[in-house]
């Protein structure tokens, strides 16, 4: 079996996601139907290795963490149903935490900005993401024109709808925030 070695990250990994990366056999299916793996630095099935060999450094400096799209396809052809996905996010978290910045730098600006949407409105919000992403990026102005265009042919509202209970999803954010620490 080639991920026989038990490493921290696996169990740091297991016990944030739930997942257990070391069922993992190498399949390669995630790698074969991901959409993105064209332009990952490592593939899905590789990640899932370096975890088990404990590859810590290399993981979070990976692009392959940022560029991932979490459209769970990785996660649906899994035959050992690990949530690969789930993993990808597990990954960022920790270099998050660590301190590592994103190989990707503009993909990291567009994570904190979508997080930063739904703690504040409690859900995602096309103006709000958009435009903390231009913001951090300093491209503020970049797309204003198809910004406005899209406004007119009303495919995206300028005034966010928020959720019922935004403090609930506040609280889940304080919450994960704990258990992190």
């Amino acid at each position: 079996m080639i991920n026989a070695v038990n490493s921290k990250l696996d169990a740091e990994l297991e016990g944030r996601t739930g997942q257990k990366v070391r069922a993992c056999y190498q399949c390669k299916k995630c790698s074969a139907g991901c959409p993105v793996a064209f332009a990952m630095d490592l593939l899905p099935h590789e990640v899932m290795k370096m975890i088990s060999y404990g590859q810590r450094e290399r993981l979070l400096a990976s692009s392959t963490i940022w560029l991932c799209a979490s459209c769970e396809t990785c996660t649906t052809r899994c035959p050992n149903e690990i949530d690969i996905a789930g993993v990808m996010d597990g990954l960022r978290h920790i270099a998050i935490e660590s301190g590592v910045e994103p190989s990707e730098r503009e993909v990291g600006m567009m994570h904190r900005s979508f997080l930063g949407g739904i703690k504040l409105l409690g859900r995602t919000n096309e103006p709000f993401l958009i435009g903390g992403y231009k913001a951090m990026t300093g491209n503020l102005f970049d797309d204003m024109g198809l910004g406005a265009v899209m406004f007119f042919k009303r495919k995206i509202k300028i005034l966010p709808r928020t959720v019922k209970n935004r403090r609930a999803v506040r609280r889940v954010f304080k919450r994960t925030r704990k258990m992190e620490v």
